[in-house]
């Protein structure tokens, strides 16, 4: 039986870029418009979560939506231009093309915003499903009959597994090896820069 065409997923946020000086720079903003204290360091060393889960440390309850639709408001402005492609991103991609495969990106990010990171930078996926989290990533994944999804957090393992997809883990986020195995992450790598070679063995193994 011929497997189906190969569909690979990825997360955004340091899966595919290094969205860290942006996001800093965001949030710098949104402290200097609210008069909030926030710890820029600590925020962009936990991404991954929806944004409210964040806004959530520095705000009130109350403020929390108004807050983070601010916040997005704000990004394109300050956090597009500092971002940079992840070591292998844009490689793993056109790996996958060389293989005949489509990419998709599924993220917690805001869709608009995410797209405008992948435009920027001109990394350019066949699709892309933002504002999904965790285990929502699956209905994403399932619908473009990914088997494949990479990212960086033990959030990102979940969403593969309710997908029923091969979960591949980058060490280029906040999580370690350890934590991503112990997710049950099937695939642990050091950066999407080994994401090809191994690709390219999941590939043949599928025939």
């Amino acid at each position: 039986m011929t497997p189906s065409p190969l569909m690979v997923g990825f997360d955004l946020d340091m899966t595919l870029i290094d969205s860290r000086p942006g996001i800093k720079a965001a949030f710098l903003v949104l402290a200097a418009e609210t008069g909030a204290t926030i710890d820029t360091d600590l925020v962009v060393s936990r991404l991954g979560p929806p944004l409210e889960q964040e806004i959530a440390h520095w705000f009130p309850a109350d403020q929390v939506a108004a807050t983070a639709a601010r916040y997005r408001e704000i990004y394109p402005s300050y956090a597009i231009t500092p971002t940079l492609a992840m070591p292998g991103a844009r490689e793993s991609v056109e790996a996958i093309r060389a293989l005949g495969g489509r990419t998709m990106v599924v993220t917690a990010k805001y869709e608009p915003n995410a797209k405008l990171h992948l435009a920027h930078l001109g990394i350019e996926p066949d699709v892309v499903a933002g504002d999904l989290w965790a285990e929502q990533k699956a209905v994403a994944l399932k619908e473009h009959g990914a088997t494949v999804y990479v990212g960086d957090h033990v959030g990102d393992v979940r969403g593969a597994q309710a997908a029923n997809a091969v979960s591949v883990g980058v060490t280029t986020g906040p999580c370690d090896a350890d934590e991503l195995r112990e997710a049950g992450a099937d695939v642990v790598l050091s950066s999407l820069t080994e994401l090809p070679a191994w690709l390219e063995a999941y590939a043949k193994s599928r025939f």
